[in-house]
């Protein structure tokens, strides 16, 4: 039985039953939502003018924290403040259907599902597609929401040193090899690397995934908005969008709006509606944010003047800090400056802060034990004479 086959015949049983689940929008007088003490519909009653005070005109003003407040893109007052309830109750809106159809449209991709928060999304993904007997090849720096994810799942689990292919082909042929019937193989890791700023060789990867019957997993939590010719990532850049099996983007790091989603498949998209605790057992992120989604769709689509800008002044940073003996890892515009001791490196970043710079001391437990650094986030617009200057005052508080 293949992977697909596994959803499939799980949502087929689903329907035979009568349990299985779509998103809807919310109908009719609200019975279902959890907005107990009704602040979210106010101004959307017969009633809401009570709820207003007026302007020296004596036009009505919305009420200080209403949507129309808090939400300028849309004077629509059914973008609420509070998502209310699950999606699956009453907490989905319209806006969500048009988010994910721009999105996966972003993407070219089947479809895509929106979820609150990246952590969120990576550990619900893989701990509702991963079943206890299944395999997982997880590279050793994986993010903690992906350990998540498989700690709750229990596979059988590989940690292949971190970028190595030939240790990851090691543990697929010896699994291929192996594998017990109606187990399935997965390869899980990020494109770019949230503390080391190096990426992954995702084109090796899924050529050997391909070649030992696995399924590929891509977190592009630091990616998306940063590569491609419309910025939807590293996988679309290399033309990986129809090999892997889903890839997972943050909003709230380059996009600069709250959320995640999971693209892939109108398959997964279905199996993560009806399986997916992390969907179904929480509050839906507020319809007001929708908006705020689809403004930034066409800004960061259009951005191909920043990204060569972003990409242009994290080259040049690292080549300033390497001319100061300064080595770094990667080529991106995450800048980690390896320190080791924990001690050492939050000195490094006091100094810093006390010449004006965030810069903070990365330690164990986010990174491994002994490799205490700094992770400097170079921006698109910094200037080229900040960025040299910062390089000055790294070198000067290293060596200080």
């Amino acid at each position: 039985m293949s992977l697909f086959t596994r959803w499939a015949d799980a949502l087929d049983g689903l329907k035979a039953q009568g349990r299985f689940r779509a998103l809807k929008p919310p109908r009719g007088l609200d019975f279902t939502s959890n907005d107990y003490l009704g602040y979210s519909t106010r101004g959307q009653t017969p009633s809401a003018a009570e709820d207003r005070g007026q302007k020296p005109d004596g036009s009505k003003a919305p009420l200080a924290g209403s949507p129309a407040v808090l939400c300028p893109l849309s004077s629509d007052l059914s973008l609420r403040t509070s998502g209310l309830a699950s999606r699956l109750l009453r907490g989905h809106h319209p806006v969500w259907d048009e988010v994910e159809a721009g999105l996966a449209a972003w993407h070219g991709a089947e479809a895509v599902l929106v979820m609150n928060s990246g952590f969120t999304a990576n550990e619900g993904l893989i701990s509702t597609v991963v079943e206890p007997g299944d395999w997982v090849a997880t590279d050793e720096l994986n993010h903690a929401c992906i350990a998540e994810g498989l700690r709750i799942c229990r596979p059988r689990k590989f940690a292949f040193r971190h970028n190595d292919v030939s240790h990851l082909e090691d543990g697929l042929r010896k699994e291929a090899a192996t594998r017990p019937a109606g187990r399935e193989m997965f390869v899980v890791t990020e494109s770019l690397f949230s503390m080391d700023g190096d990426r992954s060789p995702l084109p090796a990867i899924v050529e050997l995934a391909e070649r030992y019957g696995a399924h590929v997993i891509v977190d592009e939590a630091h990616s998306t908005g940063c590569f491609g010719p419309g910025g939807s990532g590293i996988v679309d850049e290399l033309g990986l969008r129809s090999r892997v099996l889903a890839t997972v983007h943050t909003g709230g790091k380059a996009l600069g709006v709250c959320g995640a989603y999971v693209c892939g498949s109108a398959l997964l998209r279905d199996f993560l509606v009806n399986k997916c605790r992390h969907l179904i057992f929480t509050t839906a992120l507020p319809p007001a944010i929708g908006p705020w989604w689809l403004d930034m769709l066409p800004k960061v689509t259009a951005d191909a003047a920043g990204r060569e800008k972003l990409h242009t002044n994290a080259a040049r940073f690292h080549a300033k800090l390497r001319e100061r003996n300064i080595p770094t890892v990667g080529d991106s515009y995450i800048v980690p400056v390896v320190l080791g001791e924990d001690a050492h490196a939050v000195r490094v970043a006091t100094a810093l802060q006390q010449r004006g710079y965030d810069i903070r001391a990365i330690r164990p437990p986010s990174v491994p034990q002994g490799t205490a650094r700094l992770r400097i986030s170079v921006h698109a617009d910094h200037s080229p004479e900040l960025l040299d200057q910062l390089a000055d005052h790294v070198a000067e508080a290293v060596r200080g």
